[in-house]
């Protein structure tokens, strides 16, 4: 039985999960009446929901006091780049989305689900859930107010002992490996998704997943081939297409292959020092950027927050949506460096539109479904853009100082 445990993790997750996917759709088209198959679904998606705020609040506590001061790089015009990329990433979604609605096939508790009235309500709805008593934000998942707590925590834990410290980060380790192993079940929460969806809704249920799968995709393509070099251009005044393809080849192919920013450190590290980049920043910023800088976690979170709200009949007016894409780009920041972490965050984004954690979840599983490819062509995204900004941020610098 090891043996054989042991060969199914030896092969990836992403063929894991494509079996799981496959055997889903056969089970659900020749045994529908077999309704238990539809239990791992549901045992996946409440595994993911009990350990996702807990993972939030550790990972962004974890971050912030770890923080150092003081170190004379360039690091400032790179920081700007990774968070004005990581909105526009927000504000791409959202228009795709608009252009492009996208409707998903969820379970029955939908009809539960209120609409805010508007921008008025929902800056209220925020404004409370960021002072909520941070024991009740973690139990019933305000995500906001996690993060709010989060922030504030690990701000004034910048002081604290090295111990203390060193605490926080064996916490935020152990929660990143429970949710390795709850996602290395994926491909039988898969199964069980799928299953259930299938038996209940049919084939045709499929079809709105290839429509979100083109919306993100798209908006990954549009960001990452049009948007990133405008953003190249203007700091540096020459052809940005040279800069940015070196960056997808040498550091977005292996990216999307590994699905992990961390273990793409030390590519783009290397890719770094072949572009002749000062080391003092790009040692920092790099692994900076596997942290804060997310644009294809962003888009992931903005599109599948939209694809709820067009599933529930909520109206977004404009200026929700601007927040929306405040609030994706704060929260990718946060996104686990786990596969599929940025979906763990959806959630937080539906509480924006007064989306249950029960409704928000299922987002997250369907989420889990097109994440076969979506995931991969995000780590490609996010990772060969930390090596594109800081190229860019020490560029400009050159270019300002010799003008």
């Amino acid at each position: 039985m090891k043996s054989l445990i042991q060969k199914w993790n030896n092969i990836s997750l992403v063929k894991r999960i494509i079996v799981g996917l496959i055997v889903g759709i056969i089970l659900g088209l020749t045994v529908p009446q077999a309704t238990v198959i539809s239990l791992l679904g549901d045992l996946f998606v409440g595994a993911l929901k009990a350990i996702a705020p807990l993972l939030v609040l550790f990972l962004v506590m974890e971050a912030l006091s770890k923080q150092e001061q003081g170190q004379k790089t360039n690091m400032t015009r790179v920081i700007v780049l990774y968070l004005l990329g990581t909105f526009l990433a927000g504000c791409i979604a959202v228009v795709a989305s608009f252009l492009f609605p996208v409707t998903l096939t969820l379970g029955e508790s939908v009809t539960d689900t209120v609409a805010p009235g508007g921008v008025g309500e929902v800056l209220q709805n925020l404004l409370m859930n960021l002072v909520s008593n941070p024991i009740e934000s973690i139990s019933t998942a305000n995500y906001i107010g996690i993060l709010a707590w989060a922030v504030l925590l690990g701000i004034a834990l910048r002081k604290a002992s090295p111990g203390m410290k060193k605490g926080i980060m064996d916490i935020s380790e152990a929660l990143s490996k429970i949710v390795r192993w709850i996602i290395s079940c994926a491909p039988f929460g898969v199964m069980g998704l799928v299953f259930a969806t299938i038996s209940e809704q049919g084939i045709t249920a499929m079809i709105s997943y290839g429509r979100l799968i083109a919306v993100l995709l798209g908006s990954m393509a549009v960001f990452a081939l049009i948007m990133n070099p405008i953003i190249v251009f203007i700091g540096i005044r020459k052809n940005p297409y040279p800069l940015v393809l070196k960056c997808l080849k040498d550091s977005g192919i292996t990216a999307f292959f590994t699905r992990s920013s961390a273990a793409n450190i030390p590519v783009n590290l290397k890719l770094c020092e072949e572009l002749g980049l000062d080391e003092k920043t790009y040692s920092v910023s790099i692994p900076l950027g596997a942290t804060i800088n997310m644009g294809g976690a962003a888009i992931t979170i903005s599109v599948l927050a939209l694809a709820a709200t067009n599933t529930l009949g909520i109206d977004v007016d404009f200026g929700t949506a601007l927040i929306l894409c405040v609030l994706s780009a704060v929260s990718a920041c946060g996104a686990s460096g786990v596969a599929g972490g940025s979906l763990l965050l959806v959630p937080l984004a539906c509480s924006l539109f007064g989306i249950s954690n029960d409704v928000a979840m299922q987002v997250v599983g369907v989420g889990f479904i097109v994440g076969v490819i979506q995931d991969s062509c995000e780590t490609a995204l996010n990772s060969s853009t930390d090596v594109l900004y800081t190229a860019v941020a020490e560029l400009s610098k050159k270019r300002t100082q010799k003008s």
